[in-house]
């Protein structure tokens, strides 16, 4: 099982500014397009070539378009010792319910 959390539970630790890292595991030219402010990108074909990028100490929530990549690297990352939590539906969902002025694509 996948841990994961909506785009409204993410919405609510950025504002009570929680302690952890956004993963986004798009592509360059996705997260060109659309983004959500603070993340780190990290592209899932990259992510077992740089994981050593991230703290283990960090938690992480990690997003894509729609939350298939990057439940597949949360399942990367918890097999390698991270705390990593999937958003449910990533920044479409992100776009549609949370802050409409990030482009759906």
């Amino acid at each position: 099982m996948i841990p994961e959390i909506s785009v409204e539970e993410l919405k609510a630790k950025l504002d009570k500014k929680e302690s952890f890292v956004l993963l986004d595991v798009r592509e360059q030219h996705e997260y060109d397009i659309a983004r959500i402010p603070g993340s780190k990108l990290i592209p899932l074909g990259e992510l077992d070539k740089r994981v050593q990028e991230l703290d283990k100490k960090s938690k992480l929530i990690v997003h894509c378009k729609m939350g298939g990549r990057s439940a597949r690297a949360v399942q990367f990352l918890r097999a390698q010792g991270y705390d990593a939590t999937n958003v449910a539906g990533g920044i479409h969902d992100w776009s549609e319910k949370i802050d409409p002025s990030v482009p759906l694509y």
